[in-house]
């Protein structure tokens, strides 16, 4: 990362406000540049457990308005994670940790059915 540089001095402001606060999208800036690195060369996986690579290095925010079991299952299927959120009884909980689990082989979970005497049209 490029350090900010002000009258030709380290912007030590920038410095501390990287190490207390963080930084967000806003703050940084992503400047293309050559590479000698083949796009199927690349690597973009992650480890996150001894047991768990995610092929994307994404994982989504634990909360109600990010991630719930449709968030979830979206990213699995892209090679991330989804982190469910906790701001749900435990018993919804344990139905959308059952739906993203279920998805895995992407089976349809409520199949929408008709008998050999209906007509489709």
């Amino acid at each position: 990362m490029t350090r900010p540089v002000t009258n030709g001095l380290p912007d030590t402001a920038a410095d501390d406000k990287i190490k207390t606060e963080g930084l967000t999208y806003d703050d940084v800036l992503l400047v293309p540049g050559h590479s000698t690195v083949m796009p199927r060369e690349a690597d973009t996986s992650s480890v996150l457990t001894q047991s768990i690579t995610l092929n994307v290095p994404v994982l989504s925010a634990a909360m109600d308005t990010v991630t719930e079991a449709d968030m979830a299952i979206a990213l699995a299927r892209q090679g991330g994670a989804g982190v469910l959120h906790k701001n749900m009884p435990i018993e919804e909980q344990a139905k959308e940790v059952r739906r993203v689990k279920r998805s895995e082989n992407g089976m349809i979970l409520d199949p929408i059915t008709i008998s050999p005497h209906d007509t489709v049209a």
